[in-house]
């Protein structure tokens, strides 16, 4: 069945523009029409940039007449609301923005303005995209289409949800701790964090600051190679090598526990990893420490942007007031030793890479648990409601290694995911790992969620 331009990749959709048979106005009506019927349900975008869309997508439209089109033109995107859309609020889900409107795109939407992308809506972040769930006091939570009742994860959940719901091709996400990967795999998605430091967000928000990179989220790999190469102002523009690779398979990082489904999913997608002609080895690599530098140098980061808020007229989360309240009470020498220890942690996990090309790891713990509720135990055993259900993320947010999410397969009807790791620059590579895996696996990437197929009175195929 065909699902319709919503719901193509990327390379499809550019050249049925260049052949004249698709117009990208259509396609952004389309795509502001579905925002107007699912949102409600989902709560996934925040702003409506409808005046902005249609304006871009009539010179999206022009630019293919005129042989002019970027790499994006008419393609459309929703943008987290932790960038910068000039002349737009920007509320980095608090009550003490919820009126700002920026005078200028912050370097991410800036490139992706540039390449042609046409911007359909700001998505849902939990307050100063503080929580791998999306919940703030501006709104309800974001829900999963897979399943509404559900959390699409965070901080990046609005992104996830929009593009997991066809409400756009691409979604604009950030990755401080996690916060692409965890609602990829929550919703189903390709989620990429790039090596640190090669994508930029010139004049945006600051938060996650020796971690965080902007990235995509998208249906299938192809579609997140080709807005990373934008992201990264070009970046090699290589498709990157698959050839055999050595692959440390780590299906229990740190002993933690993870549910047997999503173990399977993950074990599934290794096993087809292999059967692509690479050379997996079940390893147990020492990940720990990541806690002792990742919370000390985000809360100091924290406590000097935003600790003025403690005093200030705006009600604040729970969750944000904690970290702040945290942030007056933390020891300088703690801080200290945390910056002293992440250029070793960085180290320590460089060493792998000299004996093995990927790690490979589950995604995450769990799949997308009822909304407010954090699992307290995974697999019958006690876990930290922090950071129990998404663990294996935020150690390569500390070491500052490329990483992807891609879907694995699902378990009651949820998905799950599996996450690979690269070399420090090795992003090509790492892609085109990700895509021939992706091909083995065929986990169908371009399905509507039943959830939302039902909503939207469509069929499921």
């Amino acid at each position: 069945m065909d699902e319709g331009p919503l719901w193509w990749p990327v390379r499809r959709l550019i050249d049925a523009y260049r052949s004249g048979s698709l117009s990208p106005v259509e396609v952004c009506d389309q795509a502001l029409e579905r925002i107007a019927q699912l949102n409600p349900l989902l709560n996934a975008v925040v702003l409506s940039t409808w005046e902005l869309a249609r304006g871009q997508a009539v010179a999206a439209e022009g630019a293919y007449r005129s042989g002019t089109a970027g790499p994006l033109a008419g393609v459309p995107v929703s943008i987290k609301d932790a960038f910068h859309i000039e002349g737009h609020v920007t509320t980095l889900g608090s009550l003490a923005h919820a009126d700002d409107v920026m005078p200028h795109d912050s370097g991410a939407v800036r490139r992706l303005r540039h390449a042609g992308a046409v911007f359909v809506g700001k998505t849902n972040v939990p307050e100063f995209c503080q929580s791998a769930t999306t919940d703030n006091l501006l709104g309800p939570d974001t829900a999963n289409p897979f399943d509404p009742r559900r959390t699409s994860g965070g901080s990046s959940g609005g992104a996830a949800s929009s593009v997991a719901a066809g409400m756009c091709t691409l979604g604009l996400g950030s990755d401080g701790g996690g916060s692409i990967r965890i609602p990829a795999s929550f919703c189903g998605l390709v989620g990429f964090k790039p090596t640190y430091g090669t994508v930029l967000d010139e004049g945006g928000f600051r938060a996650f600051s020796p971690f965080i990179s902007a990235g995509p989220l998208a249906r299938c790999v192809a579609d997140a190679r080709r807005m990373h190469e934008v992201l990264a102002d070009g970046g090699s523009g290589a498709l990157g090598d698959a050839a055999p690779r050595r692959v440390a398979w780590c299906a229990k990082p740190e002993g933690r526990p993870i549910d047997a489904g999503v173990a399977d999913a993950a074990a599934a997608a290794v096993d087809a990893l292999a059967s692509c002609g690479h050379d997996v080895h079940p390893v147990d690599l020492d990940l720990g420490g990541w806690e002792e530098i990742f919370s000390p140098l985000v809360l100091a980061d924290e406590g000097e942007r935003r600790g003025h808020l403690l005093g200030g007229p705006h009600e604040l989360t729970w969750y944000c007031r904690r970290s702040l309240e945290a942030a007056k009470r933390l020891d300088p020498a703690v801080v200290s030793a945390a910056r002293a220890a992440l250029a070793a942690y960085r180290e320590r996990v460089d060493r792998w890479f000299g004996d093995y090309d990927v790690i490979a790891t589950p995604a995450t713990a769990t799949t997308a648990f009822e909304l407010g509720c954090r699992p307290s135990a995974i697999a019958d055993e006690p876990v930290s409601k922090l950071w129990g259900a998404f663990p294996f993320a935020v150690p390569f947010n500390v070491s500052g290694h490329p990483a992807v999410v891609l879907p694995a397969g699902f378990v009651d009807g949820l998905p799950a995911a599996i996450q690979l790791v690269g070399r420090h620059g090795s992003d090509d590579e790492l892609l085109a790992v990700a895509e021939q895996l992706e091909a083995a696996l065929d986990v169908r990437p371009f399905t509507r969620p039943p959830a939302i197929a039902a909503a939207s009175g469509a069929s499921v195929p």
